[in-house]
């Protein structure tokens, strides 16, 4: 089969087959985690970032390959979830930079759309690391640029960009010890590896089956409707004070020139209708929401940029009557989600009332799972917390979501994962109206210290100081239990083995949950020690958290030793030391 020219239509085929290639070896991906933990996620993050974009994909009847690149480029950004997905939606972003402006791509043109893909991707990284998905998509780049001298065949070209990127990915525990001693490949390069080879298949005439992938880009996540719907209290807020009664929100796919001063005409204009306005500009798309009385007028202003897709107008007066009665259906099932739900002020409802009053100067999100937790960081200040972390990382659309539910002027957010930073990171870049501070926490500990170290009365450049010093002050550990067999930081595990995992590595492994968890605060205590925080999840019994604080109190007896109800799945204890 000699293919010389891909038109849209094959190039939608092949992405769409490359997304159910990653969907099919999404469970054994995340089984190459490093860690043997029951949180390896890359795979999924990398499934659900990819879903995303091939559910606007697939929705393409005739697609050009403009229309095309701006599905695969926008729909990725905004689902991208994880480190590993967002680096894969840049590498997407960069490769359908270069192949929008064509009708239809040869191999010169696939070859230069992977070396932009591989720069985009790079630059998104702060500190790039070798032995990653980054290598392997260098390694393809390369490679794609040496057989675009030798072949016009895009099968041939496609096969050995696959064959090297296999020998790269192959190469990768060489780069990363880490990676040698736990006997694995990185993941996010298996991942990508899983797209292209998809990608080919799609090329070469697979039919791909979508019914059953577009289900993925359906799971809940931890920012879904529903959600945000139970967390709403609005009983003090009467339809009067709703100044514009439609939240009018849609996606204007950029096809007119359209540059900054066009942006902000276009602004000015939603503002003299409406208020609660967020206008956030891509390369190709703008995502509009706007509270207003007329939204025809919204959408007839934003059809002289583009065709509309993504429209959702919600009366929120009606909804507000709705909302009362089932907050006091809610109210008598449950008093304590009622409570939280008036915390959490999630609703665009009762946004609309906020917006009335000048903003705050700061606001909090931190990504946080467990009720305990979320008792913590509301008790220390945060406004608003996204479900998620250690097996549900949220997207950069949650993360966006989340912001535009505060009304403040500064909003720091607090990913307590390091697997969330570069998602919060690309949010950051996406939000015009409100300054975003993403304070690099990595650990739930390491979140809730920094928001204790919070100043008001400091700028943002002295509060991000003193809460990354304060950060790095204390020691974090976890323990959970292993889901393979492995040999990692010179241990031996097994499968069902309960592990302790410190801020540089693995501490400690036994056979009972209780000793480990001890032998792990025994590694992070020395004699500069003087507080320690024991967090118990939600497997494990109060009994038992008291048995283990006791245990704690005579191992250490020269530290103060606090214990909390953190609620948190996976991991039965999460402990700080400072």
């Amino acid at each position: 089969m000699n293919i010389r020219e891909i038109d849209a239509q094959l190039m939608k085929q092949a992405f769409l087959a490359g997304a159910q290639g990653l969907e099919a070896k999404k469970e054994w991906i995340n089984e190459l985690n490093v860690f043997p933990v029951p949180d390896g996620d890359t795979g999924t993050n990398m499934t659900m970032t990819i879903m995303a974009a091939a559910k606007e994909v697939a929705a393409l009847n005739e697609p050009t390959m403009e229309t095309l690149a701006r599905a695969i480029s926008s729909g990725s950004l905004r689902g991208a979830r994880g480190n590993s997905g967002v680096i894969l939606s840049q590498l997407f972003r960069g490769f359908t930079k270069e192949i929008k402006m064509y009708k239809t791509v040869n191999v010169p043109t696939l070859a230069r759309a992977f070396v932009r893909g591989t720069e985009t991707a790079y630059k998104a990284v702060m500190k790039p690391k070798e032995g990653t998905i980054l290598t392997v998509a260098k390694g393809m780049a390369d490679k794609a640029v040496e057989m675009a001298e030798k072949t016009a065949d895009v099968e041939e070209f496609a096969k050995e960009i696959i064959a090297h990127g296999d020998l790269v990915l192959s190469q990768t525990p060489e780069m990363l010890p880490v990676l040698k001693q736990a006997g694995v490949v990185d993941s996010g390069g298996q991942g990508l590896m899983q797209v292209v080879k998809g990608a080919l298949e799609g090329l070469l005439g697979k039919t791909v089956d979508w019914s059953a992938a577009a289900q993925i880009a359906k799971e809940p996540t931890g920012m879904d409707s529903q959600a945000m719907t139970e967390s709403v209290d609005v009983s003090d807020l009467d339809t009067a004070d709703i100044r514009y009664g439609y939240c009018t929100e849609f996606i204007i796919n950029i096809e007119t020139p359209y540059n900054e001063e066009n942006e902000q005409e276009f602004k000015t204009y939603l503002e003299s209708i409406g208020d609660s306005l967020v206008v956030v500009s891509d390369d190709d798309m703008v995502k509009v929401h706007v509270h207003t009385n007329d939204p025809g007028l919204a959408i007839q202003r934003a059809l002289t940029i583009g065709s509309l897709s993504r429209m959702k107008i919600d009366n929120m007066r009606e909804e507000h009557q709705e909302r009362l009665i089932q907050n006091s259906e809610k109210l008598a099932r449950d008093q304590k989600a009622a409570a939280q739900a008036k915390e959490n002020a999630s609703s665009e409802e009762g946004m609309a009332g906020k917006n009335q009053q000048p903003r705050k100067p700061y606001g909090f999100i931190a990504v946080s799972i467990g009720d305990g937790l979320g008792e913590i960081f509301r008790g220390i200040g945060a406004d608003y917390l996204i479900e998620g972390g250690q097996t549900m990382n949220p997207s950069t659309e949650d993360i966006l979501n989340a912001v535009e539910q505060i009304h403040a002027e500064r909003i720091f957010i607090l990913p307590n994962n390091k697997n969330i930073i570069l998602a919060a990171e690309q949010a950051k870049y996406l939000v015009e109206d409100k300054e975003i501070i993403v304070v690099p926490s990595k650990t739930v500990p390491q979140g809730i210290t920094a928001l204790i170290n919070f100043i008001p009365e400091l700028s943002v450049e002295e509060n991000l100081k003193t809460m990354i010093e304060e950060m790095e002050r204390i020691k974090t550990g976890q323990v959970t239990y292993a889901v393979r067999n492995t040999q990692i930081d010179g241990m031996e595990i097994h499968q069902g083995d309960i592990m302790g995992i410190g801020d540089q590595g693995m501490l400690a492994v036994g056979a009972s949950i209780e000793r480990t968890t001890i032998d792990t605060l025994r590694a992070m205590v020395d004699e500069d020690s003087e507080l320690i925080s024991i967090y118990y999840g939600s497997d494990v019994k109060p009994e038992e958290a008291k048995r283990v604080f006791a245990m704690a109190q005579k191992t250490c007896p020269d530290c103060e030793v606090e214990l909390h109800d953190g609620g948190q799945p996976i991991y039965y204890y999460l402990m700080s030391v400072e």
